[in-house]
Parts: structure tokens; sequence; C-alpha cells
């Protein structure tokens, strides 16, 4: 009686360690932070003009280039 009990208790506990779902989880994670950091970026960039500064950033970069 006690081994079919543990037994049964074992079979429980392999069934809480399957890791089917697991990679929908991740990407569910990763997407939601995504979308916290683009939030954060485009709430930032109504204070400041960010595509013209990053127009002149690259335009910068390419100018070195060329030199």
């Amino acid at each position: 009686m006690l081994y079919r009990l543990m037994g049964r208790g074992h079979a429980a506990m392999l069934r809480l360690r399957d890791e089917t779902g697991q990679g929908t989880i991740e990407y569910v994670g990763l997407m939601v932070l995504m979308a916290t950091v683009l939030t954060a970026v485009v709430s930032t960039a109504g204070d400041m003009n960010l595509p013209e500064t990053i127009v002149k950033k690259i335009q910068g970069q390419i100018g070195k280039v060329t030199k």
C-alpha cells in the first residue's frame, strides 16, 4: 500500500517536471520585454527629435568612413 502511494507521488512529480510549452513561455516573455523597451523609447522620443538624431548619427559615421 505504501509503495503504491509512493509510486503515484513519484508519477505526479514527473508530470510537474514536464517541459512541454516552455519555449512558448520564453518567447512570450521576450516579446513582453521588447514591448516594454519599445514603449520606453517611444515615450522618451516625444521630448527629443529622435528620427533626426538617428539620421545625423548615421550621416556622421558615413562621413568618417568616406574621409
